[in-house]
């Protein structure tokens, strides 16, 4: 947490001025979901679920919206997270506690489903409804880390012949691409930004609020370390 720090000058990439400090400090969530939809066969005009309304997702909300996409389909519980998915940009949000997200997958998409998944819950139930939702020939892509092993319906990937890959972290090129978007004004996250907090609140006002009671109201935290 040291005010100056020396590293290789290829770990570092400059910011634009434009771009603020707060939106500097969401580059790197944003460069796993940019590059979890590079990796995808998302192509524009594509139907999308995303399952999971957190920072990853939201992330993917933004990119696909800037990429073109046709429906994107959020599968989400949390009230907080559910406005954040339609404030950027979803086109649907579903409660998977009060309806069949398979079901109104289908119906939105006149009866064919999703032709992309992208998995940031890592919920198992999840995963197979979400299974049922991707059209034949579709694409799961899995971005969650996985708490447990899932037991997942293979057969029914078989009989659709559906794909299921994985997204890991990200690359340079999505590291620089999120810079220039943000750069661009064509990515705006710092509404993810819900709290600020200093060093020594990290504790109580970060990690116990995600945990906790307040996981409610919280989509990202920002740590000033130096106050």
């Amino acid at each position: 947490m040291a005010k100056y720090m020396t590293a290789p000058s290829n770990h570092f990439y400059p910011i634009p001025d434009k771009v603020s400090l707060e939106a500097a400090a969401l580059i790197e969530p944003l460069a796993v979901s940019w590059h979890a939809v590079n990796v995808s066969p998302f192509k524009p005009n594509h139907n999308v679920l995303i399952v999971g309304g957190g920072p990853i997702g939201i992330g993917i909300v933004q990119v696909l919206k800037l990429q073109g996409a046709k429906n994107v389909i959020v599968s989400e519980m949390m009230e907080s997270r559910k406005r954040f998915a339609l404030e950027y940009g979803a086109t649907h949000v579903l409660d998977p506690l009060q309806v069949d997200v398979a079901e109104k997958v289908r119906k939105i998409t006149n009866g064919i489903g999703a032709d992309v998944v992208y998995d940031t819950a890592g919920v198992e139930i999840a995963l197979n409804s979400a299974i049922r939702a991707c059209r034949t020939h579709g694409s799961i892509v899995n971005i969650a880390v996985w708490k447990k092993r899932p037991a997942i319906h293979v057969n029914d990937l078989m009989y659709h012949e559906i794909k299921y890959e994985g997204a890991t972290l990200y690359d340079e090129e999505s590291f620089r691409d999120v810079i220039r978007a943000l750069s661009y004004g064509q990515l705006q996250p710092e509404k993810m930004i819900t709290g600020k907090i200093r060093l020594d609140e990290v504790v109580d006002k970060g990690f116990k609020a995600l945990a906790g009671e307040e996981r409610e109201k919280h989509c990202k935290i920002l740590v000033d370390v130096q106050s």
